[in-house]
Protein backbone atom coordinates (compact mmCIF):
# COMPACT_ATOMS: atom_id res chain seq x y z
CA UNK A 1 0.00 0.00 0.00
CA UNK A 2 1.20 3.50 -0.83
CA UNK A 3 0.02 6.34 1.39
CA UNK A 4 0.56 10.07 1.09
CA UNK A 5 1.28 11.51 4.54
CA UNK A 6 1.50 15.22 5.34
CA UNK A 7 4.40 15.81 7.73
CA UNK A 8 8.17 15.92 8.15
CA UNK A 9 10.17 12.90 7.03
CA UNK A 10 11.96 12.71 10.37
CA UNK A 11 8.64 11.94 12.10
CA UNK A 12 8.02 8.77 10.08
CA UNK A 13 7.41 5.65 12.16
CA UNK A 14 8.39 3.19 9.41
CA UNK A 15 11.18 0.60 9.62
CA UNK A 16 13.25 2.56 7.09
CA UNK A 17 13.47 6.00 5.53
CA UNK A 18 14.71 6.54 1.99
CA UNK A 19 16.15 9.98 1.40
CA UNK A 20 17.82 11.69 -1.57
CA UNK A 21 21.50 12.63 -1.41
CA UNK A 22 24.22 13.77 -3.78
CA UNK A 23 27.07 11.51 -4.89
CA UNK A 24 29.13 13.35 -2.27
CA UNK A 25 26.57 12.25 0.40
CA UNK A 26 25.20 15.76 0.96
CA UNK A 27 21.56 16.65 1.60
CA UNK A 28 19.85 17.98 -1.54
CA UNK A 29 17.41 20.50 -0.01
CA UNK A 30 16.99 22.55 3.16
CA UNK A 31 14.30 20.11 4.36
CA UNK A 32 16.71 17.21 3.85
CA UNK A 33 19.42 19.12 5.73
CA UNK A 34 16.98 19.43 8.65
CA UNK A 35 16.34 15.69 8.36
CA UNK A 36 20.09 15.00 8.35
CA UNK A 37 20.53 17.02 11.55
CA UNK A 38 17.82 14.99 13.31
CA UNK A 39 19.37 11.70 12.13
CA UNK A 40 22.69 12.72 13.65
CA UNK A 41 26.22 12.21 12.29
CA UNK A 42 26.41 8.39 12.40
CA UNK A 43 24.44 7.53 9.20
CA UNK A 44 26.36 10.08 7.14
CA UNK A 45 29.68 8.82 8.52
CA UNK A 46 28.75 5.23 7.61
CA UNK A 47 27.78 6.27 4.07
CA UNK A 48 30.85 8.45 3.49
CA UNK A 49 33.13 5.48 4.24
CA UNK A 50 31.94 4.01 0.93
CA UNK A 51 33.37 6.91 -1.06
CA UNK A 52 31.66 8.60 -3.98
CA UNK A 53 29.16 6.36 -5.79
CA UNK A 54 27.44 6.90 -9.15
CA UNK A 55 24.07 8.57 -9.53
CA UNK A 56 21.33 5.98 -9.17
CA UNK A 57 23.12 4.05 -6.43
CA UNK A 58 21.53 3.34 -3.07
CA UNK A 59 22.95 2.05 0.21
CA UNK A 60 21.52 1.21 3.62
CA UNK A 61 22.95 2.40 6.93
CA UNK A 62 21.65 2.49 10.46
CA UNK A 63 19.00 5.09 11.21
CA UNK A 64 21.00 7.03 13.78
CA UNK A 65 18.71 9.14 15.99
CA UNK A 66 15.65 8.54 13.79
CA UNK A 67 12.67 6.42 14.82
CA UNK A 68 13.43 4.30 11.74
CA UNK A 69 15.99 1.54 12.22
CA UNK A 70 17.42 1.93 8.71
CA UNK A 71 18.26 4.81 6.39
CA UNK A 72 18.46 4.29 2.63
CA UNK A 73 20.68 6.86 0.92
CA UNK A 74 19.50 7.24 -2.70
CA UNK A 75 21.92 9.18 -4.91
CA UNK A 76 19.91 11.45 -7.22
CA UNK A 77 22.62 13.80 -8.52
CA UNK A 78 26.34 14.51 -8.73
CA UNK A 79 28.56 17.39 -9.76
CA UNK A 80 28.43 16.06 -13.36
CA UNK A 81 24.86 14.72 -13.51
CA UNK A 82 21.94 16.93 -12.45
CA UNK A 83 18.65 15.63 -11.08
CA UNK A 84 16.43 14.15 -13.79
CA UNK A 85 13.47 11.80 -13.95
CA UNK A 86 15.94 9.09 -14.97
CA UNK A 87 18.25 9.69 -11.99
CA UNK A 88 15.27 9.65 -9.61
CA UNK A 89 13.96 6.42 -11.18
CA UNK A 90 17.34 4.66 -10.95
CA UNK A 91 17.97 5.79 -7.36
CA UNK A 92 14.48 4.72 -6.28
CA UNK A 93 14.72 1.36 -8.07
CA UNK A 94 18.03 0.61 -6.36
CA UNK A 95 16.75 1.81 -2.99
CA UNK A 96 13.73 -0.48 -3.33
CA UNK A 97 16.05 -3.37 -4.27
CA UNK A 98 18.07 -2.82 -1.09
CA UNK A 99 14.86 -2.76 0.98
CA UNK A 100 13.69 -5.97 -0.69
CA UNK A 101 17.06 -7.70 -0.14
CA UNK A 102 16.86 -6.83 3.56
CA UNK A 103 13.14 -7.82 3.74
CA UNK A 104 12.24 -4.42 5.19
CA UNK A 105 8.44 -4.13 5.37
CA UNK A 106 7.87 -0.36 5.53
CA UNK A 107 9.57 2.76 4.22
CA UNK A 108 8.91 6.48 4.19
CA UNK A 109 10.34 8.87 1.62
CA UNK A 110 9.95 12.47 0.49
CA UNK A 111 9.26 13.55 -3.08
CA UNK A 112 12.58 12.72 -4.76
CA UNK A 113 14.38 15.15 -7.05
CA UNK A 114 12.36 18.24 -6.14
CA UNK A 115 13.64 21.62 -5.02
CA UNK A 116 14.90 24.77 -6.69
CA UNK A 117 16.07 24.10 -10.23
CA UNK A 118 15.08 20.42 -10.12
CA UNK A 119 11.91 18.45 -10.92
CA UNK A 120 8.49 19.83 -10.09
CA UNK A 121 6.21 17.81 -7.83
CA UNK A 122 4.16 16.43 -10.75
CA UNK A 123 7.22 14.99 -12.52
CA UNK A 124 8.57 13.56 -9.27
CA UNK A 125 5.17 12.06 -8.41
CA UNK A 126 4.70 10.44 -11.82
CA UNK A 127 8.20 8.96 -11.83
CA UNK A 128 8.04 7.74 -8.25
CA UNK A 129 4.53 6.30 -8.39
CA UNK A 130 5.20 4.32 -11.58
CA UNK A 131 8.49 3.01 -10.15
CA UNK A 132 6.90 2.10 -6.80
CA UNK A 133 3.94 0.31 -8.39
CA UNK A 134 6.21 -1.66 -10.74
CA UNK A 135 8.38 -2.76 -7.82
CA UNK A 136 5.49 -3.59 -5.50
CA UNK A 137 3.78 -5.68 -8.20
CA UNK A 138 6.80 -8.03 -8.37
CA UNK A 139 8.37 -7.86 -4.88
CA UNK A 140 7.12 -8.63 -1.37
CA UNK A 141 9.15 -5.89 0.33
CA UNK A 142 8.49 -3.18 1.15
CA UNK A 143 4.75 -3.73 1.41
CA UNK A 144 4.03 -0.32 2.96
CA UNK A 145 5.26 2.98 1.53
CA UNK A 146 4.66 6.44 2.95
CA UNK A 147 5.34 9.42 0.73
CA UNK A 148 5.91 12.24 3.23
CA UNK A 149 4.90 15.62 1.78
CA UNK A 150 5.20 19.07 3.32
CA UNK A 151 2.87 21.10 1.08
CA UNK A 152 -0.65 20.84 -0.29
CA UNK A 153 0.83 21.13 -3.80
CA UNK A 154 2.96 18.00 -3.23
CA UNK A 155 0.04 16.13 -1.65
CA UNK A 156 -2.23 16.86 -4.63
CA UNK A 157 0.48 15.87 -7.14
CA UNK A 158 1.07 12.50 -5.48
CA UNK A 159 -2.61 11.74 -4.93
CA UNK A 160 -3.30 12.50 -8.62
CA UNK A 161 -0.42 10.27 -9.73
CA UNK A 162 -1.61 7.42 -7.51
CA UNK A 163 -5.15 7.67 -8.84
CA UNK A 164 -3.97 7.95 -12.44
CA UNK A 165 -1.57 4.99 -12.28
CA UNK A 166 -3.75 2.42 -10.64
CA UNK A 167 -3.75 2.89 -6.88
CA UNK A 168 -7.52 3.40 -6.87
CA UNK A 169 -7.77 4.84 -3.38
CA UNK A 170 -4.68 6.82 -2.42
CA UNK A 171 -4.67 6.97 1.36
CA UNK A 172 -3.92 10.47 2.58
CA UNK A 173 -3.05 11.05 6.21
CA UNK A 174 -2.15 14.06 8.27
CA UNK A 175 0.03 13.83 11.30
Amino acid sequence: MIRVVFGPLEEAGTAAVLWPVTAEWDAVTAAMRRFELVAGPEPAQQARRLGELPVGSAVITGGGNLRAQFLVHAIVRSMDEPVSENSVRRALQNGLRRLSEWAIESVAMPPLGTGAGNLDAEDSARTMVVTLLEHMRDAAHPSEVEIRVESEYEREAFERALTMHGNASPAADTQ
